[in-house]
């Protein structure tokens, strides 16, 4: 039910008890209560957690070979209410996003995908967290190969901590900066980045992760888990299907 409701948008636990009351309802004849609801679809989290892990290792049975990551900001609340609000107090920070060139109060997501667009792991972390910090926590679940935009360019320290992490960084340099690898190997890489774009896209628009509607940091980790996870189900129907993976819209049409 979740996971439908999520595909659909509907990314409200009492509106996803709701439709499926007003729609489904021979289905679910014991549906219940909307609270119990409630309660049962938060602590299933670690369910929806071991089924997205099988279904990324039927997709990736080798691994990831390359990996891409990158940000996106989840505002807790508007920039000029941000001083009043009590929510997330002492989780949540203000912090820069240059991509919409917009301040913001709230968390940021560090999302990591395969090359061909599954998705591998999402660390919350309050908005003024580093995002080379980031990378350096989720190691584990990088592909050798790493690609990243200018946001994660760093010092020869770092990278070097990174490749004892077994992690091979890739970015854009700046203009400023004399970059030795041959053209037509920064273009395939930074063509091959572009992907991440689209995934944080779907995960904005159709399943709204970037909206913070829940009160405690638990409760948010939980319903991004289930966003990843309806994500990673409608990636695996359209291969197992045959579209093309990444047109969620042939699903519902």
């Amino acid at each position: 039910m979740e996971i439908v409701g999520e595909s659909l948008g509907i990314d409200q636990d009492k509106k996803i008890h709701s439709y499926f009351k007003n729609h489904w309802l021979h289905y679910f004849p014991g549906l219940g209560h909307r609270t119990t609801f409630l309660r049962q679809a938060a602590n299933l989290w670690r369910y929806k957690q071991k089924i997205r892990e099988q279904l990324v290792a039927i997709l990736l049975p080798a691994g990831s070979s390359i990996s891409i990551i990158d940000g996106f900001p989840m505002p807790v609340c508007g920039f000029k209410r941000a001083y009043f609000s009590r929510l997330h107090k002492g989780e949540a920070s203000y912090g820069y996003c240059a991509a919409k060139d917009m301040k913001y109060y709230g968390f940021k997501g560090h999302l990591l995908i395969d090359k061909s667009g599954v998705i591998l792991d999402l660390d919350i972390a309050a908005a003024n967290i580093d995002e080379r910090e980031m990378l350096l926590e989720m190691a584990e679940k990088n592909g050798f190969k790493t690609l990243g935009d200018k946001g994660y360019i760093c010092s020869e320290r770092l990278k070097e901590e990174l490749l004892r992490a077994g992690v091979n960084l890739h970015t854009p340099l700046r203009d400023n900066m004399k970059d030795h690898r041959p053209k037509h190997v920064v273009k395939a890489l930074n063509n091959t980045r572009r992907i991440v774009e689209t995934v944080i896209g779907q995960l904005s628009e159709r399943f709204k992760i970037e909206k913070v509607r829940a009160r405690d940091l638990w409760h948010l980790t939980v319903r991004a888990e289930r966003k990843l996870l309806a994500h990673t189900v409608d990636f695996y129907l359209n291969y197992i299907a045959g579209n093309s993976i990444l047109q969620f819209d042939k699903l519902f049409t």
